[in-house]
């Protein structure tokens, strides 16, 4: 997990056009203690002009920790607005934006959805959502391979939240490091590709194991890719015997009404 790899490291990041920054140092218990400032600019400790929150982490639980309590104050927030989060995840390339362009096109006029996307760079992602209509905040995360919840707090700043009842975060295309980030969502959606294989789930249990709901995409493609789908649904249900399933492709359109159906019949409750 991020603990381990170094990628949980604070670094900045741009939420829409604001840069946020961060930067840290280690204590001599081994603790790190971390400095945010909102306009991203770096200080040498010292003399200096200006007041900051310090904030100590432990190496092994305080960033989980933090990310936790702001889930919740997340969580709490779209609770009292009436707005229903989804955090939707998968591997690089399994067509997360694709499917979401899709999933607004088919909810106009039965939600009132805004989207919060993040990737390592670029808001090509974002552009290409923003042509639903939709309200759209990108997150680009410069070296963190997921979002955190403090990200998304910063982002929700940007949209208009009492006109939405459904917030839609597509998170950085990484099945590993999200699955440990709790965001504030009532709905984690995992994507699975046919593209991928059977045996995603069987390796990234935690990831699939945390899922409200599993998405088999790219379904015009199985015989192509050679894919085994009672496999692959007998993996999915072993890694997360709890959620629903859908299979579809957003090219062809086949399985999305059903999709979308359902995602039109949940409360914020779900």
């Amino acid at each position: 997990m991020c603990q381990e790899c170094g990628c949980s490291k604070p670094g900045p990041y741009k939420v829409g056009e604001r840069l946020v920054g961060s930067h840290t140092h280690t204590l001599a218990d081994g603790t790190v203690v971390t400095h945010a400032h909102e306009d991203g600019h770096t200080e040498t400790h010292g003399q200096h002009g200006h007041a900051h929150a310090h904030q100590i982490l432990n190496l092994n639980t305080g960033i989980l920790n933090a990310n936790d309590r702001a889930a919740e104050q997340n969580r709490c927030a779209f609770r009292a607005l009436g707005l229903l989060a989804l955090n939707v995840v998968s591997s690089p390339g399994a067509g997360k934006t694709t499917l979401l362009t899709k999933t607004l096109n088919e909810l106009k006029g039965r939600r009132r959805a805004g989207v919060i996307v993040g990737d390592l760079a670029t808001d090509n992602d974002a552009a290409r959502l923003r042509t639903t209509g939709a309200p759209v905040v990108p997150i680009a995360t410069g070296t963190l391979c997921h979002l955190e919840a403090g990200m998304v707090a910063e982002a929700m700043k940007q949209l208009d939240l009492r006109a939405l009842d459904l917030l839609i975060i597509e998170n950085v295309g990484n099945l590993v490091c999200p699955a440990s980030f709790d965001l504030g969502e009532a709905v984690r959606v995992v994507l699975h590709s046919v593209t991928e294989g059977e045996d995603k789930p069987l390796k990234y249990p935690p990831m699939f194991h945390s899922a409200d709901i599993v998405i088999v995409t790219k379904t015009d493609m199985t015989a192509a890719a050679g894919f085994d789908r009672e496999l692959a649904l007998k993996n999915i249900r072993q890694a997360a015997p709890h959620a629903k399933i859908f299979e579809l492709s957003a090219k062809t359109g086949d399985g999305v009404k059903a999709w979308c159906d359902h995602l039109a019949s949940l409360t914020a409750k779900a």
